[in-house]
């Protein structure tokens, strides 16, 4: 008895028109559904679906994740919106929307031709993925699509990455709408759509829609309609509570009482199997096959696997379908609702259930052409496991993996051959049986590994890999693992890496050109030129040399880039043509992971000049081409981080902490993770929120447990935490910190992160004598003393390579002397220092540093009796503090000015919008929009964020502006003239 009407569901149906109207507009558009199980995701889809038909010539393709245990379908949904595709326009017809473009297709659906040579993978994942976009792209060209994808909680890896490839491009892809349907409540914390759902939840595009219960009256709606009469008061009142609103348990209650005129079911799994168990036996035979063979199974499959003949099968079907247990889809039936083919699969009895996994396999084996194209050897793996017949597990998940590997499904290859060698000790001939030795499985599990970021995991593979060759019989092959098994120690910042590298070059020495030789040559220079040592010129120039002798297009680019940045290191010099020439290099290499290395030192060496708008527009072109080539948690985030930096430097940091906050959710890996934290810390503790800095710090500290040192992550992390300390007035612990940094890190070979660590470090000893007179520790005092003397000494020791550094060790001699100053003890006056600081961090375009200096230069000017000096750079320093929000630096600045009395032309510097009510330059932006009647969601989507982070800037606003309403807010806003400029 399916329900004839459609009951409520007005709001989310008008949410999903006004998102086809977008697209319509030629404007970008998505939708997440979400409800748990039975809530009606898929009948409210279906219903917009046909609506879309009806009102318009609007095409509406949908594709469905499969729950196939651990193995997933790589890409299944998208696979069947290309079935569905061909199935309508043919093959050809499908192939002439690209034409000589559609070759990677193929790896998804056969029917399309041969897939192109695969070459590298990420360049062919890209390329792949770039065809998908292009052809709903084409689609949308005469009319509007809609692309239906179900079920994302069972999606695989590689499904995500399609998934938010396409979400996150949209704006390319006019004329498309994209609709995502999951249960919401199977996504406990480690799940791994979760992460996706929040990363795509931040594009202004994006819209969530959380599918509630039925109300009471909507209840009473649903079951009249399935009754074709009122039902009674009591019995409607009777099922709405047992229901608790949701649709399926509702209409399966109605039905049962309906049918037996019984007492409903008293748990919800008898419920949910009450129609089926009212079925003859055989046909309850059927539905357990169905149930093990998946959500959806294909006729001939399914006349295969129960043998009882054609008329007898038809028979059980049509009883099912009846039944409302069943529906026909495509040349195959499917179960109305997972719930139910969950209750059958769950009370079918353990050797019936292998009994079933059996003959599935069996069937399969025999003709593959039982499922779509593609599908039967990963299919085969999952049911001969599930059979446990380890022999053919072990065959199956070979040539899964192998399939996997062709589909570019790196998650899903690793997952498969991680099955091999679990299956390996219980299949006593396991070499025979796929035809490959046990190293050669362990070699492609730490290949597979890499691919997939999967880190640790490609150690251990390499380790134990490394276990069973024997380096004098096969030297090049034991050098290529350790190569792998160091890139992986690097990612983690593991120092063992270079003596897998110096062990690989040994076994293969010098004089006769070897591929292994060039690899571990380039990367050995890189690791050691991060120290500073010597030897890594000769290292890199030997790669590059062995790279072009033997052909070797990417290790010729990754040592070039390697040069790059020690010609910066040694002298200062930004060598963007040796990094022009890798980029290219690296893109007839098609080794696109080289490539995207370029874009992060290119953009680490502008930044590390003070070319801070150079540093972010290579960045962000970084980040873009990282996610297009599928890259995007890995590379992508590095150059989230490269991008964060310079925003940071050039105070615009709302933006900045968007960029850090996507970067975060996609789960970076820990160095990436640490670094964002750093710079998070470092805006919030400017702006005054210490449980925040203390938090990121903290977070920070976490990610790099068992990491080992990096200057890039640790002196940062030595920095924020000395600040932290000394702004919590616990002089003591920021003293100990920068002490503990000196103690344990090799200042002299990072003076780019070991100048703006001395200079906190300063910062915290010219603090410490009047905290010292409060507490009355003059322990402390002569703590804070030697800790100076140290940094003197090693200022004057450390290199200054560009304006950045330089910029950073004029402040440092600043605080240094201010230092001395708050001693007592003799040295130079401290206002040309900071005058000089100032000028400096004025010409890199850098204001909260400059902003600093300058209070500290009226400081010291005050000293001399200069009020019209001291005004001058405080009316200087004011604006720049009120535009980043930088609140304590504020509060400074004022108290300064309160103290001192000062005032003329300038001070306090209220007139300029950004220094009204202490609002953010973000701030400014959001109120003007505000002021002019614009949604949270609309506001989101015109400056890039989520509808979240605008809805925070609207709060901070109200606040500020001790607003009641967006309505008082604006017309404040229009009263101070904030809303001038308002788009």
């Amino acid at each position: 008895m399916a329900a004839p009407v459609f009951v409520g569901r007005a709001r989310e149906l008008a949410e999903l028109d006004a998102a086809l109207g977008r697209v319509r507009d030629g404007r970008p558009s998505a939708v997440l559904v979400g409800g748990e199980a039975g809530v009606g995701k898929s009948r409210l889809v279906g219903e917009f679906g046909a609506r879309a038909r009806a009102v318009g010539a609007v095409r509406v393709l949908s594709g469905y994740c499969l729950d196939l245990s651990a193995e997933g379908l790589p890409f299944a949904p998208f696979t069947g919106v290309l079935r569905e595709l061909v199935s309508d326009l043919g093959a050809d017809g499908v192939a002439a929307l690209l034409p000589g473009q559609a070759r990677e297709l193929a790896r998804l659906l056969p029917e399309l031709g041969e897939p192109g040579t695969q070459g590298d993978p990420g360049e062919a994942r890209a390329r792949m993925f770039e065809q998908v976009l292009a052809l709903l792209g084409h689609l949308a060209e005469t009319a509007p699509v809609v692309v239906v994808i179900e079920d994302a909680h069972w999606s695989d890896q590689s499904t995500r990455d399609l998934l938010s490839f396409l979400i996150g491009n949209q704006q390319a892809l006019g004329g498309v709408l994209i609709v995502v349907t999951f249960r919401s409540d199977e996504l406990h914390r480690g799940h791994p759509v979760r992460p996706v759902l929040a990363e795509l939840g931040r594009l202004g595009w994006v819209a969530r829609l959380d599918l509630p219960r039925l109300t009471r009256q909507e209840g009473r709606e649903l079951a009249t309609g399935l009754l074709g009469r009122e039902p009674g008061r009591e019995l409607a009142e009777r099922v709405f509570q047992r229901s608790e609103g949701n649709p399926l348990f509702l209409e399966a209650l109605l039905r049962s009482n309906e049918s037996t005129g019984s007492d409903l079911p008293e748990s919800l799994r008898d419920l949910v199997l009450a129609d089926v168990e009212r079925l003859p036996a055989q046909a309850q035979d059927v539905l357990e096959a169905l149930a093990v063979a998946g959500q959806w199974c294909g006729h001939r499959l399914l006349a295969a696997v129960t043998g009882i003949g054609d008329d007898a099968l038809l028979g059980a079907l049509r009883l099912a379908v009846s039944a409302n247990v069943l529906v026909p889809e495509g040349d195959g039936y499917a179960f109305r609702h997972a719930l139910i083919r969950e209750a059958i699969v769950g009370q079918v009895l353990p050797g019936a259930k292998t009994r079933w996994h059996v003959r599935l396999a069996e069937a399969l084996a025999e003709d593959p052409s039982l499922v779509p194209p593609g599908r039967a050897v990963i299919e085969q793996a999952h049911h001969w496991y599930s059979a446990h017949d380890m022999p053919r597990a072990l065959a199956s998940a070979w040539q899964a993996a192998d399939a996997a590997g062709q589909s570019l499904a790196h998650a899903e290859k690793l997952a498969m051959l991680a099955r091999i060698l679990e299956l390996w000790p219980t299949v006593p001939d396991a070499a025979q049986v796929i035809s490959a030795s046990h190293v050669s499985v362990l070699e492609a599990a730490a290949d597979a590994a890499t691919t997939a970021g999967e880190d640790e995991r490609g150690i251990g593979f390499a380790t134990a890999a490394l276990r069973e060759i024997d380096p004098a019989a096969e030297p090049g092959r034991a050098a290529l693992l350790l190569k792998v098994r160091a890139a992986r120690r690097w990612q983690l910042g593991r120092e063992e890496g270079i003596e897998d590298l110096r062990e690989a070059l040994r076994l293969v020495p010098t004089g006769a050109p070897d591929v292994a030789r060039a690899e571990a040559l380039s990367w050995l220079a890189t690791w050691v030129g991060r120290t500073g040592r010597p030897e890594a010129r000769a290292l890199a120039e030997e790669a590059l040399q062995v790279a072009r002798q033997v052909g070797d297009k990417a290790t010729e680019a990754h040592a070039l880039t390697t040069l790059a940045g020690l010609n910066f290191r040694e002298r200062g010099a930004v060598s963007l043509e040796l990094l022009d020439q890798a980029r290219t290099l690296a893109g007839q290499a098609q080794a696109y992971d080289v490539l995207l290395r370029a874009a992060l030192n290119e953009s680490d060496l502008l930044e590390g000049v003070g070319e801070h708008e150079r540093a972010a527009q290579v960045a962000r072109e970084g980040v873009a081409t990282a996610r297009e080539y599928g890259l995007a948690r890995g590379s992508g985030t590095m150059l989230a981080d490269n991008l964060a930096e310079p925003l940071i430097s050039l105070g615009r940091w709302d933006e900045a902490a968007d960029v850090i906050e996507h970067a975060l959710e996609l789960s970076p890996p820990p160095g990436t993770r640490a670094a964002l934290w750093q710079l998070a810390g470092e805006m919030t503790l400017a702006r005054g929120d210490l449980p925040g800095a203390a938090d990121a710090a903290a977070a920070c500290r976490g990610a790099l447990a068992g990491f080992g040192y990096r200057d890039q992550n640790h002196l940062p992390l030595a920095r924020l935490e000395t600040e932290l300390h000394r702004m919590q007035d616990r002089p003591g612990e920021a003293l100990a910190v920068a002490e503990q940094a000196l103690d344990r890190f090799d200042l002299q070979s990072s003076p780019r992160y070991a100048w703006p660590l001395l200079a906190a470090s300063a910062r915290a000893c010219a603090a410490t004598p009047g905290r010292v007179a409060a507490a009355r520790d003059h322990g402390l005092a002569e703590q804070a003393r030697r800790l100076l003397d140290r940094l003197r000494g090693l200022a004057e020791k450390l290199k200054v390579t560009g304006p950045l550094e330089a910029a950073h060790r004029l402040t440092f001699a600043a605080e240094a002397a201010r230092a001395d100053k708050a001693a007592g003890a003799p040295g130079p006056d401290p206002l040309p220092a900071w005058d000089a600081a100032a000028e400096a961090w004025d010409r890199l375009g850098q204001p909260y540093p400059l902003a600093r200096a300058l209070l500290h230069a009226a400081e010291a000017a005050m000293d001399r009796g200069d009020r019209d000096g001291a005004a001058e750079r405080l009316a200087r320093a004011a604006p720049l503090a009120d535009g980043l929000g930088a609140v304590p630096l504020r509060e400074r600045i004022g108290s300064l000015a309160s103290r001192a009395r000062l005032s003329g032309p300038g001070w306090p510097a209220r007139d300029r919008p950004e220094g009204r009510f202490g609002l953010t330059a973000r701030e400014i932006e959001v109120l003007r929009l505000v002021a002019t009647g614009r949604s949270n969601r609309e506001i989101a989507a015109e400056l890039f964020i989520s509808a979240k982070t605008a809805s925070v800037h609207v709060s901070n606003i109200l606040a500020k502006l001790d607003a009641a309403s967006r309505t008082e807010a604006a017309a404040i806003a229009h009263q101070a003239g904030l809303a001038s400029g308002a788009p």
